[in-house]
């Protein structure tokens, strides 16, 4: 079987593995106060180039998104984000959970844009009943998006602006950070992300880690925002396991050079089934790649390869992601294209 589902299939980066193999009989304090945690977040810290950041590691992207939205919102005030974010479509209601609602907006392949933030806003506070309404109180988005698109640097500074003008809060998902850092054409780095946002999170999850992500405030956190990843069950005592991984992660640039190898086998997975005459439902620049399938065709790969569905086309095509990730060996990507 050929796993192509998404881009945590396999489990961590074999330095992460020999680390806490060294490191295991190794006794430090709990709860994200080791030693290793200590390291991780000033290399973080050096990569952003934000010296002042506070950094906070929590165990999963749903846990990163709910305790980030429900620290910072008060308890009037909503979340704006694309219809199809992960907030919005694939989080079972996490965000709603706090007590605070996601309040859609149109996308772009995935990506929302300044205007309908601005034009939302406007509207908003043009209506002489918003004090019935939920507030835009942050606006969410994913890099790469949940299309696996990128946002430009100056999209985020449009995005920013505006951001700023209405006095929100400008969160960054990035669960999939590393593979659009490291995309080819993309001109948005670590430090003007930092430079851009508010809050944003380092996946490690799906780019190398057992788990975890690295949620950083470049300007420094919410009062009592560790108090709310314990009470949101986001907290390990065991934290030294998130500290290590991002530690290696964040040493000698391991975290974008595995980056590299998703982009570069989904590069070959491309230009194969584009040789191949496959319709694409979009292009996406990084790991994940939307392919039209006839629904006879899906049918007959059952038990050879496993693709994560994406949508139904029509009655007899169904769009499929094909996802790579830092494990993807370039063998695997030939012997999908010749199953093909």
């Amino acid at each position: 079987m050929l796993y192509f589902e998404n881009d945590y299939c396999e489990g961590a980066h074999p330095a992460i593995l020999q680390k806490l193999v060294e490191t295991n009989f190794e006794k430090v304090s709990g709860y994200g106060t080791d030693p290793y945690c200590a390291s991780a977040k000033e290399k973080i810290r050096a990569a952003c180039a934000c010296p002042e950041a506070d950094v906070f590691f929590i165990s999963g992207g749903t846990q990163a998104n709910a305790v980030v939205i429900g620290s910072m919102l008060h308890r009037w005030e909503g979340v704006l984000a694309a219809t199809t974010g992960h907030v919005a479509a694939h989080e079972a209601g996490a965000i709603e959970f706090t007590g605070h609602k996601v309040l859609s907006l149109p996308h772009t392949n995935g990506k929302v844009a300044a205007k309908d933030v601005e034009n939302f806003c406007k509207t908003f506070y043009a209506d002489a009943n918003m004090d019935h309404l939920v507030f835009p109180g942050m606006v969410y988005i994913s890099h790469p998006s949940e299309y696996g698109t990128l946002y430009t640097r100056a999209e985020l500074e449009a995005l920013s602006a505006v951001c700023h003008t209405y006095h929100m809060p400008l969160f960054m998902d990035g669960a999939r950070l590393g593979y659009g850092l490291v995309s080819e054409g993309t001109d948005v780095t670590l430090a003007d992300i930092a430079r851009l946002t508010d809050v944003f999170y380092i996946g490690g999850t799906k780019v190398g880690a057992l788990c975890g992500e690295a949620v950083v405030f470049p300007h420094g956190a919410p009062a009592h925002f560790m108090t709310m990843v314990k009470q949101q069950g986001a907290l390990l005592a065991k934290g030294r396991l998130m500290g290590l991984q991002f530690d290696v992660l964040f040493t000698d640039g391991l975290y974008t050079e595995i980056s590299k190898n998703a982009i570069e086998t989904a590069a070959v997975l491309k230009k194969g089934l584009a040789e191949k005459g496959y319709q694409f439902f979009m292009d996406s620049p990084t790991n994940q790649i939307f392919v039209v399938f006839p629904n006879a065709q899906l049918e007959a790969l059952e038990g050879k390869a496993k693709f994560g569905f994406w949508e139904k086309y029509d009655d007899t095509h169904t769009v499929m992601r094909i996802a790579t990730s830092w494990a993807t060996r370039m063998e695997e990507a030939r012997q999908l294209l010749a199953l093909l």
